[in-house]
């Protein structure tokens, strides 16, 4: 990541961090709360495939999720410096570093149920790819993250019934 790519100023602190699981619009709901709330958006994924030269989904098949971590981690710490809207990564929550990071910053959990999720992610080869039983493992994965999403979360949006400027318009009267 250049630091052109990441305008970032000593202290500065995003605006607002979203975090969820795969489909739960933080791409898509970045940008219209950036808009409203007059910062700039940056998605951590999109860094991380600027870096690598190719998407998400072939870092996992190609390299291993090892290797998608180890891009990870310089890229989250960096765009907790930046001062706009940050789209977070599905798993960096994972990361107990990350966990310490997020810690009293305005994190905006986009909750999404189950059915919503496996929905929307359907079968985007651009995505991670779920091996084996793709719904069990999407279920396994989301049970997991649940309890550190909701620790993380500084306000919660409940994604199921709203398109993403209604998510936008629920996070600026949350703050």
């Amino acid at each position: 990541m250049s630091d052109e790519a990441v305008p970032e100023a000593p202290g500065s602190r995003p605006a607002a961090i979203l975090v969820g699981p795969p489909g739960s619009g933080k791409s898509t709901v970045g940008p219209l709360l950036a808009a409203r709330l007059n910062v700039g958006f940056l998605d951590t994924d999109d860094e991380i495939e600027s870096i690598a030269g190719k998407p998400v989904g072939d870092i996992f098949v190609e390299d291993g999720e090892d290797a998608f971590r180890a891009l990870e981690w310089p890229v989250v710490q960096r765009a907790l410096r930046y001062p706009g809207v940050v789209a977070l990564g599905s798993g960096a929550i994972l990361d107990r570093g990350v966990q310490r990071l997020l810690a009293g910053q305005q994190v905006i959990y986009l909750e999404t149920s189950f059915a919503e999720v496996a929905r929307r992610v359907g079968m985007n080869k651009a995505r991670v790819p779920v091996p084996g039983n793709p719904r069990g493992v999407l279920r396994a994965m989301l049970e997991e993250r649940l309890p550190l999403y909701q620790s993380a979360a500084w306000a919660t949006v409940r994604t199921d019934d709203l398109d993403p400027g209604q998510v936008a318009s629920h996070i600026v009267a949350a703050s």
